[in-house]
């Protein structure tokens, strides 16, 4: 009999009826569960073994280091971003109406849910692909009083269905799925699903729109992480193998060496299609030395907000800004332009730049 085979016996009905007499089996089946793949199961394993024995320290711990696994861990520093935060609050504030339904795609912990709910919305659904996160997400939003009001959902956006997920379309969208390149969490496929099929025909989508936006760049700490010279040989070859460094947008040494633009712009509230795979840029150089480009997301909340995590020292936020060293650094002088190019996927940005002549 296979491990597969073994562990579908084990986990019938009947047979988790029997483990449910010992909890102990039953978290450490849940662990086991996780680390052949079937994260959804061991969670809702490891969840019910924490209930039946709300104090016993084994239990607990297992439970909670199977849980855990599978919560990525931004979610406890998205949170904690207060521009982020007051960006949206404010948006929901000026946009929720007394009877107006919400959809919030990516319910994390629940707090733009609850948001909504505390501007005066009738009813929040909150979906979240997340067992863990949903789980956690409701009774953080039973333990704030919203219960009555918010409704969290352990699906992907993509799988709620009219009629049974939500009872009527939705009169305003509100979702924050964006990553640092903007597109990661796949924020363009859920739009074109979602607005339309689950919103009304003129809902508020909040995000309105998104972009990308780009800057000549220089950082100063660039050389402390790249390869050069080690040992005798010259290793520089292997940076053309690197990501683009995740920066703090505070981070004193990167330094912007033009005007941004937009290199991509999505206006998520027509719901696509977005068939933008391909775009370029002119930068106008401030002057100076010139080692790469830095990225960035801007976001147009409504009609009368914005949010960006542009760099400058002293700033703040959960996403990071992205930056792309060039092949070989450049003196440029006050007014040189360089065109930046940029082609994406649904989940990727990539971007190169030439010196224009």
């Amino acid at each position: 009999m296979s491990a597969d085979e073994l562990l579908d016996g084990l986990t019938t009905p009947e047979e988790i009826a029997k483990i449910e007499k010992s909890p102990v089996a039953l978290v450490r089946l849940a662990n086991i569960l996780l680390s052949s793949g079937r994260t959804a199961r061991a969670v809702e394993l490891a969840r019910r073994a924490m209930f039946l024995a709300p104090d016993d320290g084994e239990i607990q711990s297992i439970g909670a280091a199977v849980l855990r696994e599978s919560v990525p861990g931004w979610h406890f520093f998205i949170v904690r971003d207060q521009a982020r935060n007051a960006a949206y609050d404010a948006a929901l504030r000026r946009n929720v109406r007394p009877g107006t339904r919400v959809l919030d795609i990516g319910a994390g912990s629940g707090l733009l849910a609850m948001m909504a709910a505390r501007a005066g919305a009738a009813e929040v659904t909150s979906c979240e692909v997340n067992n863990a996160v949903a789980a956690m997400a409701s009774e953080i939003v039973e333990a704030n009083g919203f219960a009555d009001r918010v409704k969290i959902v352990a699906k992907h956006s993509r799988d709620l269905e009219m009629g049974r997920d939500l009872d009527q379309p939705a009169d305003l969208l509100v979702s924050e799925i964006v990553s640092n390149n903007l597109l990661g969490e796949d924020v363009l496929g859920c739009m074109e699903n979602a607005v339309g099929r689950l919103t009304q025909a003129d809902a508020c989508i909040v995000p309105s729109h998104g972009a990308v936006r780009i800057a000549l760049a220089q950082y100063d700490r660039l050389p402390r992480k790249t390869l050069g010279s080690i040992d005798g040989f010259d290793l520089s070859p292997f940076n053309r193998l690197a990501r683009p460094r995740e920066l703090d947008v505070g981070d004193e040494a990167l330094t912007l060496r033009s005007a941004p633009q937009d290199l991509f712009m999505f206006d998520f509230s027509s719901g696509g299609p977005f068939d933008n795979y391909r775009s370029s840029a002119q930068l106008v150089s401030s002057g100076g030395p010139i080692n790469g480009i830095a990225q960035w997301i801007w976001l147009r909340m409504d009609a009368h907000g914005v949010h960006e995590n542009r760099p400058a020292p002293g700033s703040r936020s959960c996403w990071s800004v992205l930056f792309h060293p060039l092949a070989s650094p450049i003196d440029s002088a006050p007014g040189d332009r360089h065109v930046v190019h940029g082609c994406r996927d649904r989940t990727s940005v990539w971007l190169w730049a030439e010196r224009q002549s």
